[in-house]
């Protein structure tokens, strides 16, 4: 317990670039920072506003924005101060909650795309049973799950984390307390931990990425069984955008945690986490606003309402 304590604060190292490019970095990280937040608050505000958009797949979308919301605001902001401070430390507790907190956004985003796959499933192939099958009451316990089983997963990674001992050295080599970053600096046998990552990997990843797959090959064989092209075309809408964002997000995950560490280095590893913290949440609610024609038009019945108020 003494060897634990010994280390109070860590060392973000960040982007290794000269002043001028950690400036650039900062107007460019700070402006997708806001595009993030502005258009997932737009994304919850229509779903909230709009009666139109207030159905299971939305109910599913507006939890994915607020993940996202939530997810962003974990990691950018400290990467944005790093950015222009010289002291880029993080004290030992705040480091271990940004863990934490970014595991159980990370695994709840998971779970609430397969809810979604499983949504878009039972309204294409069984769209008679779909008010009964996917009920409010359905809805709440699937989102409910989500969170549940997220947080509960990054507690186990955590309790792990914090039974090791951290005596130096303290500089993580990142621009956040990432789990296998931190990890790096344990000072005892961390393959426990490793295990754990890669169990939690097959469960939350792969089990999941298999589950959409599934689901997503059953769509496509009813959707080529739509009669009408005016419904084909609205199926494939709403569903190619979904796979846009499963693919943007699980292909970068598994890259991170599954593929074996010689295949990307730590400066790779931070680009691509880049990618899934900061890139992903701010292109999500573009994928599903310009490719979804009902949130285009809840926007433009909000628009004219404030008009003619």
């Amino acid at each position: 317990m003494e060897n634990q304590t010994r280390v109070t604060e860590f060392v973000l190292l960040g982007f290794l670039l000269s002043p001028n490019m950690q400036l650039l970095l900062f107007a460019l990280f700070s402006l997708f920072y806001a595009l993030t937040l502005l258009g997932n608050t737009v994304i919850v505000g229509l779903i909230w506003l709009d009666s139109r958009l207030h159905t299971p797949m939305y109910f599913f979308l507006s939890h994915l924005a607020i993940v996202d919301i939530s997810y962003a605001s974990n990691n950018v902001p400290k990467m944005l101060g790093n950015l222009l401070n010289k002291e880029k430390t993080i004290s030992f507790v705040p480091c271990i909650i940004q863990t934490f907190l970014y595991m159980a956004f990370a695994h709840t985003e998971c779970l609430l795309l397969v809810m979604m796959s499983y949504d878009r499933y039972v309204a294409i192939c069984h769209p008679l049973h779909y008010p009964v099958i996917m009920s409010w009451r359905v809805c709440i316990v699937l989102v409910a799950i989500s969170w549940a089983c997220g947080s509960l997963l990054a507690l186990v990674h955590v309790i792990l984390i914090l039974r090791l001992p951290f005596c130096g050295p303290h500089e993580i080599n990142h621009f956040f307390c990432e789990i296998l970053s931190v990890l790096r600096l344990a000072c005892a046998d961390t393959r426990l931990n490793q295990v754990v990552i890669f169990a939690a990997s097959v469960f939350i990843l792969v089990g999941p990425l298999s589950l959409v797959l599934v689901s997503y090959t059953r769509i496509l064989i009813a959707i080529l069984r739509i009669q009408s092209g005016e419904g084909r075309r609205k199926a494939f809408s709403t569903c190619s955008s979904h796979l846009c964002v499963v693919g943007l997000f699980f292909g970068s995950a598994i890259v991170i945690y599954m593929a074996p560490k010689s295949y990307h280095p730590e400066e790779q590893q931070k680009i691509l986490s880049l990618f899934y913290s900061l890139f992903n949440p701010m292109l999500n609610p573009l994928i599903y606003s310009l490719r979804n024609a009902e949130i285009k038009g809840a926007l433009r019945r909000v628009k004219w309402k404030q008009r003619a108020e």
